[in-house]
């Protein structure tokens, strides 16, 4: 059996167990008994809502990264990859527009797998538990301009990367590597003002309290605000939340409006103040420096397999290709990938301390922003008992009675 298979098929089945391990491992780390540090803000009621909102989400999610990798592991072993290429190749385009339609075929066959689960999570599950605020007709075009924007943004990129790999030569994935960390920049650039805007309401915040404090904080704090907006999340959630994005003359705070009719202005000085404590400590920086050495490592292991024979024996291949090439890396990379996310995610939660820290010694009250961390959780009927094992590997912030805790303990 090809060796190259057998690995790909164990990585597979190694990612799913492990994500399973953390489920059940999370499952049973629930307590009946609500933490004191909760008292009087999450009623015993909705805490048990809670953990049954986790049970549900947790199975769901266990059938669903089930179906999505049986029928992966079924396409790879029915030889689904080399189907898809010949029909590409029937259309008789070069090698660019070929390897468009290859992956475009591959992506709406992902996503047509995908709609039924997003259906049920959105439909079912969400309305269930009070969050869902989503119509069918917001649904559907959020869906449609998600796979165009996908379609645009991710046809540039992958037709620059085949153009220079195909090229280029040896130094392909030098140039790959700097066309990718300039694009990216550019995306994170314009999408406060052009892309995000497709999918939601933006409006600055009004004159008023709310304004004044945010401004007075801002101004005490020497944060030069490029603009502080009220975003419709009702639309969609009931779930609330806040956000920081962009940079430059595009660079945004964003309060949810389900967040600023849930919470008090000291509470939103608060979350901003925590917003605020990213952008000054350098966070988005650091993120990109990140995705950067990311990039670069994931380009030059790329060049180095991009055209193996025995890759593309593995998927049944009759045809060497760049474009499918690119494809099968991408479960060569797995293991690599899943250290990248975990150290990444460590790196996020290391953020949301710091964030955290600068909120609790700038806002005024370190116990404001405790309480509103509380708030946050019972109203997003949070897990606030999660197993290590799943903050480890999936967790991008630290549980919130860590979170406290280490407030706290200032």
């Amino acid at each position: 059996m090809n060796g190259y298979l057998v690995l790909i098929l164990a990585l597979i089945v190694f990612d799913y167990l492990s994500g399973l391990i953390a489920d059940m491992l999370n499952l049973r780390n629930m307590d009946a008994e609500l933490p004191g540090e909760f008292d009087g803000v999450y009623d015993r009621n909705r805490y048990k809502k809670s953990q049954e909102y986790l049970r549900e989400r947790t199975v769901f999610s266990l059938i669903e990264d089930t179906a999505v990798k049986t029928a992966v592991i079924i396409f790879i072993l029915a030889g689904g990859f080399n189907t898809v290429d010949m029909f590409a190749r029937g259309f008789g385009f070069p090698s660019i527009p070929t390897g468009l339609i290859f992956a475009g075929v591959l992506m709406a066959a992902l996503s047509a797998l995908d709609l039924p689960f997003s259906v049920y999570s959105t439909f079912v599950i969400e309305e269930k538990f009070g969050f869902n605020k989503t119509s069918i007709g917001t649904f559907l075009a959020d869906l449609l301009k998600s796979w165009l924007i996908s379609a645009v943004l991710g046809g540039i990129v992958f037709s620059v990367i085949m153009w220079f790999f195909g090229s280029a030569g040896s130094m392909a994935w030098v140039y790959c590597w700097l066309f990718v960390v300039l694009f990216d920049i550019f995306v994170i650039y314009i999408a406060p003002a052009v892309i995000l805007p497709l999918f939601n309401r933006f409006t600055p915040i009004e004159e008023g309290d709310l304004a004044k404090a945010i401004n007075e904080y801002a101004a005490g704090q020497s944060f030069c605000i490029s603009g502080i907006y009220r975003m419709d999340g009702s639309r969609r959630s009931a779930k609330a939340n806040a956000f920081f994005t962009g940079f430059g003359r595009f660079r945004r705070i964003v309060l949810y409006d389900t967040l600023i009719q849930k919470h008090t202005i000291p509470e939103l000085v608060s979350i901003l103040a925590h917003e605020t404590g990213h952008y000054k400590k350098k966070h988005m920086l650091k993120g990109l420096v990140l995705s950067a050495i990311t990039a670069a490592l994931a380009l030059y292991i790329l060049s180095l397999f991009i055209d193996n024979p025995g890759l593309f024996s593995a998927f049944k291949m009759k045809e060497i290709s760049i474009y499918a090439g690119l494809f099968f890396f991408s479960f060569l990379f797995l293991p690599i990938n899943i250290i990248l996310s975990v150290a990444g995610k460590a790196l996020s939660r290391k953020n949301e301390y710091e964030a955290d820290l600068f909120a609790a010694a700038t806002c005024g009250n370190p116990g404001t922003f405790i309480y509103s961390l509380k708030k946050l959780s019972a109203d997003n009927l949070s897990n606030l008992t999660p197993h290590p094992l799943k903050v480890f590997l999936d967790y991008t912030h630290p549980p919130v009675l860590k979170r406290i805790a280490r407030i706290r303990s200032l």
